[in-house]
């Protein structure tokens, strides 16, 4: 017999983030086994360095939930989220980061949430990283309201809970950072509902962060320039006018 799909799906893009993995997996097995009777956790390690290979591998042998995929090299954050993303068999799929500053416990307010709308995006309140990707976060996030249309308050927030018909309607392009701008762009476009949620946030204890270097930016720049393009095309807006008759 075919086992039953998940009731939720956890995921978790990786890269270098060994002193975090043990309690991040801690934390998303408790929480789950709380919320849902079947669920999974999926990881993606993006070609870590360190010892997060290792630490999943060991850690995948004892637990049957947690899926391993691994990149051999790295390949960027939009890369691995999507690697997970389109794994993930659960009927509501949530994605956040590894680096602990998310307290994963919230995913219950969010869950519920999910019951009147498509996709539920967290927003940081308040958010704890330096002033200069608070600024950056600022600008950005009016640039695609001003693009795009978009009112999501914490447009990267990496917690975000979807309904599988979202992620199965919806191409996801990005290989970085844009990634989060992207599915929510792409999901507005197709009429999807998005509700907005406050999640606290942490400081991060372990690693680094990757977001604001200057090639992460550039890139994410060039892929908004794309899918503007993409959805403001005449082919596209031919696409949406009803036919004749």
């Amino acid at each position: 017999m075919t086992e039953p799909a998940p009731d939720l799906s956890l995921v978790f893009p990786v890269f270098n983030e060994e002193g975090n993995l043990a309690a991040l997996l801690d934390a998303a097995f408790a929480v789950a086994s709380r919320l849902v009777s079947r669920f999974e956790i999926v990881v993606v390690d993006d070609g870590s360095r360190d010892g997060s290979a290792a630490l999943l591998g060991a850690r995948s042998r004892a637990e049957p939930r947690l899926r391993v995929l691994t990149h051999p090299a790295n390949r960027g954050y939009g890369a691995a989220l999507r690697s997970g993303l389109r794994a993930a068999r659960g009927s509501l799929v949530c994605f956040s980061d590894a680096d602990l500053q998310f307290d994963l416990a919230e995913l219950e307010r969010l869950l519920a949430a999910a019951a009147a709308c498509d996709i539920v995006a967290g927003y940081r309140a308040p958010r704890r990283d330096p002033w200069p990707r608070r600024a950056l976060a600022f600008g950005w996030g009016l640039a695609v309201r001003l693009l795009f249309g978009l009112r999501v308050r914490d447009i990267d927030c990496a917690f975000k809970v979807f309904h599988r018909r979202v992620l199965e309607a919806i191409p996801i392009a990005s290989l970085g950072a844009f990634v989060n701008t992207e599915i929510l762009v792409r999901a507005q476009s197709l009429g999807f509902r998005i509700a907005q949620a406050p999640v606290s946030h942490r400081p991060r204890r372990h690693g680094s962060q990757t977001g604001a270097r200057p090639r992460v930016i550039l890139r994410a720049v060039l892929e908004l320039a794309t899918l503007y393009r993409e959805l403001r095309s005449p082919e596209r807006e031919g696409a949406r006018e009803p036919s004749p008759g």
